[in-house]
């Protein structure tokens, strides 16, 4: 599929980057989950998890630091790469990576998992959510559940230029199945690159819910929140909520990002 193979290239130019960026961050101790993704997700002690859409494993080295074990799988060579040497520029031994495309996962991997944990910018670059649910059933245990921190497509729709004047122009159409192209990539941990091709694919709150239970999956919550989790212009970082951004104005009039857990249903 050209606008995957697209897409491995566009990220591929910010892997190392992102690489710095992060284990900046991590050596620090200024890295960590936002406030919903920490209380939501809960003790992980003792979780086999896999993260899906890794990127260069900054997420995944924080899971580890309390579960069990943990996977991450990105489609992106250079992604991979980083990630494997900051899990060993960290000394954490309890990862492993995977380079795949999700939408061919199944075939080569068949191990469980207590946790999928996916977030923070990962279903958009998904050309087909049936086949992400489906996966996704098929790793899990039993007992397990799946984890989503991402934006609201709701908030995907308006022009991001516009919205901290408040003006609510739909410049990304809610139902289109036709990918945005994007010539420039990154931003929010590293300077964009440009000169590039990246596709994203529009999804709707249905799109999510539907691709998950026909897999078998039990919907246990959806909750929607008024803050993201990047600052997508003249955004306001909030003071109580670490890794949170909103416009001052919104304290209740839409939401911008959501979280789910769907769990197995018994039997299926």
């Amino acid at each position: 599929m050209f606008e995957i193979e697209s897409n491995k290239q566009a990220w591929s130019k910010i892997a190392q980057d992102h690489y710095y960026h992060f284990k900046a961050l991590l050596s620090s101790g200024n890295y960590q989950f936002n406030q919903y993704i920490q209380k939501e997700l809960g003790d992980l002690s003792g979780k086999e998890i896999i993260h899906l859409q890794c990127n260069t494993g900054a997420d995944t080295l924080t899971l580890a630091k309390t579960a069990k074990s943990v996977s991450g799988v990105d489609l992106v060579p250079d992604n991979i790469f980083f990630a494997r040497k900051l899990a060993h520029d960290l000394d954490v031994k309890n990862v492993k990576f995977i380079e795949s495309d999700i939408m061919t996962l199944s075939a080569i991997h068949h191990e469980k998992y207590d946790i999928v944990f996916t977030s923070e910018g990962a279903l958009g670059w998904l050309p087909d959510l049936n086949i992400w649910a489906n996966t996704i059933r098929g790793l899990l245990k039993d007992d397990g559940y799946l984890y989503i921190f991402d934006s609201h497509p709701f908030f995907l729709c308006f022009d991001e230029s516009k919205l901290d004047k408040e003006i609510f122009e739909i410049k990304y159409p809610y139902f289109s199945k036709t990918p945005d192209l994007n010539t420039s990539i990154g931003g929010y941990a590293c300077e964009p690159k440009t000169g590039v091709k990246a596709y994203f694919w529009m999804y709707t709150v249905s799109d999510i819910i539907n691709s998950l239970t026909k897999a078998g999956l039990h919907i246990e919550y959806f909750n929607e929140y008024t803050e993201n989790f990047f600052d997508s212009g003249n955004m306001k970082a909030s003071s109580e909520k670490k890794g949170l951004y909103t416009y001052p104005y919104n304290t209740d009039q839409y939401p911008m990002s959501f979280s789910l857990k769907a769990s197995v249903y018994p039997g299926k």
